[in-house]
């Protein structure tokens, strides 16, 4: 097994309203979870079509100055994915999506990294990428292939505004919490997805289905990991907010440090309560400045 991280999921850019104009923004969960990983220090690989076109070449930038390797991305001439970003009076926003024929969904067996000849320590994997066809089913044969080597964080990072159907999306966590070892997911998402179920009970299905661990996110009321062992609950660390953005990606990099680092079988106890706290330090360093800039090891440790 190598050190070699694996992020795979979308980079897309983000068209947000300013001064009467669209600023482009590079966004896209699993590219800041690439990002956090990387500024921790990690071998950190990140997985997706990444397009020639202007946008493209902005995302590649970003992702390069902070030190996340390309290598197993595809370079494509298909355009970059977009989400244009419209904010009513309140400021909450909506989001309209382009997606179809983009390099950023533009998954296939002939280039995605061979797990039995890398081997890397850990794939993490979610948001839209476990929906979106052909590109979702070719992702999940090949993330059954790299379970066999590595463990899979999978983080679900519900986009209901661009998949409405709660079925649907219902079934493509079910198909990927049943090959991942720890699932990181939000409270909010829960809700969503199981608007019935109390959050720690669903937690424990997945517990009960294979899982290790899952960590749910609660903003700024803090984290809890479940495991067969109980739940640990940590508090959230007071920070004056600038936005949230890549909040929870940053959590998702943490636990995957913390898996790294410690192992498995020993993310339980006094040892999950400490990667729990890292964590949410982390998140509040990310959610103190504007867009998602995940802190590095000295910040978090300084």
């Amino acid at each position: 097994m190598s050190s070699e991280i694996w992020v795979c999921g979308e980079v897309l850019i983000d068209l947000i309203p300013h001064g009467g104009e669209k600023v482009a923004v590079v966004g896209g969960g699993p590219a800041n979870t690439a990002k956090a990983l990387a500024r921790l220090g990690f071998d950190s690989h990140f997985i997706d079509g990444i397009s020639t076109d202007e946008f493209g070449e902005k995302a590649r930038a970003e992702l390069l100055a902070d030190g996340v390797k390309l290598d197993y991305s595809l370079t494509s001439a298909k355009p970059t994915c977009t989400a244009d970003v419209s904010l009513d009076g309140s400021g909450s926003a909506t989001y309209i999506f382009t997606i179809d024929g983009t390099a950023t969904f533009d998954f296939s067996h002939d280039w995605l990294p061979k797990p039995s000849t890398n081997k890397p320590a850990v794939l993490h994997i979610g948001t839209l990428v476990i929906l979106v066809e052909p590109g979702a089913s070719i992702l999940h044969e090949w993330a059954s292939e790299v379970a066999d080597f590595a463990p899979i964080v999978f983080d679900p990072n519900v986009r209901s505004s661009v998949v409405s159907d709660r079925d649907l999306y219902q079934a493509a966590v079910a198909k990927w919490s049943a090959i991942s070892s720890v699932i990181k997911v939000s409270e909010d998402d829960i809700a969503w997805l199981y608007p019935d179920q109390n959050e720690i009970d669903v937690a424990q299905q997945w517990i009960s289905e294979g899982a290790a661990l899952v960590v749910i996110t609660k903003g700024a009321n803090g984290l809890i990991g479940v495991t067969s062992d109980g739940q640990i609950a940590v508090p959230g660390v007071q920070v004056t907010v600038v936005d949230t953005v890549g909040a929870g990606d940053t959590v998702g990099a943490i636990v995957v440090e913390g898996l790294l680092e410690h192992g498995l079988t020993n993310l339980r106890g006094e040892v999950l309560e400490k990667v729990l706290r890292r964590a949410a330090k982390a998140a509040a360093i990310t959610c103190s400045r504007a867009g998602a800039r995940p802190p590095t090891r000295a910040e978090i440790e300084g």
